[in-house]
């Protein structure tokens, strides 16, 4: 956020428009020293001033005094840092009043807004009750409904859309999810076609660079998208273990292929992770087993790198560009500490009961958290 700079601003502006100290003063009933005084920064206008002085110059109150309540890009990936650092380190009451004084501080930096909306999300589970972190999803709603009422940006008022769907659903608000959602994702819709439309047109405008680069960004989503969507098939046929056992082994045929332990380790994890709560839930416990070792060479694979940052390889040689764009540019959306406390929470889950004894088990579980600790 800038500095203020209302004395610069008036001379300038007295300036631009030709006219003497002695007019400016004349208009708004006040000596020519006065007006110097604001100009040297020696003194201010009367607050009821700014208004006329606003009007006369044909600015913006929030023009005339150089009040800027936006943060750069590089600003807001570094207060999101900060915060999402906070939450591990202080006390969640005192994380959430740090929130919550930059809300209020940058109320119309929307996509500032966004990403506090989403820290919250990340975050709320550490509250140290349930009426906490159900207050600080509602408040992250309402940040929501902010943009998508005053922002005029459509991508930011698409991702706050979005947002707002799965901050309900994690409050158990199934129906507003379906009303909200369901229309914008109907597979027959045309907007499904676009991005072959777009890839067209580059090429006809002779931008092949540029096609190169949304087709191979497309293809690294889709990619992540499709394990994402494995990984809720092995949650909604839990109890259909053939199903699961053709869903897991295609999907790790893709993800062998593609690399996908080493290019995104925490998609991997998470699939990994659930194929292994299917195995043990179904009494397979030598699989389970197997999975869990895939989750931790997935997990070393996070511990591993100093920023946890996302990144191309050799096949996606040009997400590099789309990467920096993206409003968190590679950092990780939460901090090594906390992803620490998320992978404990994991192997307490009730799929594990039965392997609190194993020995297999428990050294790997000793593994994952030594790495996670160093």
């Amino acid at each position: 956020m800038n500095e203020l700079n209302l004395s610069e601003n008036i001379t300038r502006l007295r300036r631009e428009r030709k006219l003497t100290q002695e007019e400016l003063a004349d208009f708004l009933g006040v000596t020519k020293a006065s007006v110097s005084k604001w100009e040297n920064a020696q003194s201010m206008p009367d607050i009821l001033l700014l208004p006329r002085l606003a009007v006369f110059f044909g600015v913006t109150i929030d023009e005339l005094i150089g009040y800027e309540a936006q943060l750069s890009r590089e600003q807001i990936r570094r207060c999101y840092g900060e915060l999402s650092k906070d939450f591990v380190n202080l006390p969640f009451d005192e994380a959430a009043q740090k929130v919550r004084a930059m809300a209020h501080r940058y109320y119309s930096c929307y996509p500032f807004l966004l990403q506090l909306s989403i820290l919250c999300w990340n975050h709320f589970m550490l509250a140290k009750s349930q009426e906490e972190g159900k207050k600080m999803l509602q408040e992250a709603i309402q940040w929501c409904d902010r943009i998508l009422d005053h922002c005029k940006d459509t991508l930011v008022c698409s991702d706050a859309l979005s947002l707002k769907a799965g901050l309900n659903l994690q409050l158990g608000r199934a129906d507003e999810v379906i009303e909200a959602l369901e229309p914008a994702l109907d597979p027959s819709r045309l907007a499904g076609q676009d991005g072959g439309v777009l890839v067209q047109a580059y090429r006809m405008a002779g931008k092949i660079q540029e096609a190169k680069n949304y087709v191979q960004v497309k293809e690294y989503t889709s990619l992540l998208n499709l394990v994402g969507n494995a990984v809720l098939s092995l949650s909604l046929y839990e109890n259909d273990m053939e199903r699961c056992e053709k869903t897991i082994q295609r999907v790790k045929g893709l993800m062998d292929l593609y690399h996908l332990e080493q290019l995104h380790p925490n998609v991997a994890a998470q699939f990994y992770c659930q194929a292994a709560i299917v195995f043990a839930g179904n009494g397979n416990n030598e699989e389970a087993l197997a999975s869990l070792r895939q989750f931790e060479k997935c997990i070393h694979e996070l511990w591993g790198s100093e920023q946890m940052a996302l990144h191309g390889d050799a096949y996606f040689d040009l997400l590099d560009v789309w990467i920096e764009a993206l409003p968190l540019g590679s950092m990780a959306p939460r901090d090594k500490g906390f992803m620490l406390q998320s992978v404990q929470e994991i192997f307490a889950h009730p799929a594990f009961e039965g392997f609190k004894e194993n020995k297999e088990f428990q050294s790997i579980v000793k593994r994952v958290l030594e790495g996670g600790e160093k």
